[in-house]
């Protein structure tokens, strides 16, 4: 194994741990253990407990762009674009081949400093990206007028909470999940011709 492909294999380790335990719960043990090195080895590897958990974002943010991103930019209708990157992005984590990007979920308030502005700087980029999307959608009269901003955090909060709830031994399937998610958000639950909630 190379030296890059060890390392790439140490941020997979403990990225699982701080998965099962949390970055407070995971000891540097724990994480060395995985590895399957001693204290000394990993630290060998990484600058600080506080630092592995910055390359873990990096690299989660790093395989997201690749399996979300990269595949659905390209996507001419802003509609299906949109589609894709949900479908997409929630079997991503439903189907566990990132832990790195459930960690960015997970621990999204405990990297500070430096680099926790570097990973919200990436984050707020997907942001854009999904406002754009449904700007164009809208420009295009392919969906109705809303404000981009909140149909953008509606997408993202749907999405991301899956981690928290979807169990891969349940009675729903990731494609499910996804397929209804999808409906939900482009096709709506209230039956046309149905009185709208008044506000206040």
């Amino acid at each position: 194994m190379t030296g890059p492909e060890r390392h790439q294999a140490i941020l997979e380790s403990a990225a699982r741990v701080i998965c099962a335990k949390g970055y407070d719960g995971a000891t540097i043990q724990e994480i060395a253990d995985a590895c399957g090195l001693t204290k000394a080895g990993l630290y060998h590897h990484i600058q600080s407990k506080e630092n592995l958990l910055a390359e873990i974002m990096f690299y989660g943010m790093d395989l997201f762009e690749a399996e979300v991103l990269a595949h659905v930019e390209g996507i001419e209708d802003p509609v299906l674009r949109l589609m894709a990157c949900m479908d997409r992005n929630i079997k991503m984590v439903t189907r566990g081949k990132c832990k790195e990007v459930t960690v960015i979920l997970h621990e999204h308030a405990t990297l500070t400093g430096d680099a926790g502005k570097r990973i919200n700087a990436r984050k707020k980029k997907y942001v854009t990206f999904l406002e754009r999307g449904f700007e164009e959608a809208i420009a295009r009269g392919r969906i109705r007028p809303v404000s981009p901003t909140v149909a953008a955090y509606s997408f993202l909060g749907m999405v991301l909470w899956t981690y928290k709830w979807f169990r891969p031994d349940g009675k729903l399937s990731d494609e499910r999940v996804a397929a209804d998610m999808i409906d939900l958000l482009f096709t709506g639950l209230v039956v046309q011709g149905s009185s709208k909630v008044e506000t206040r």
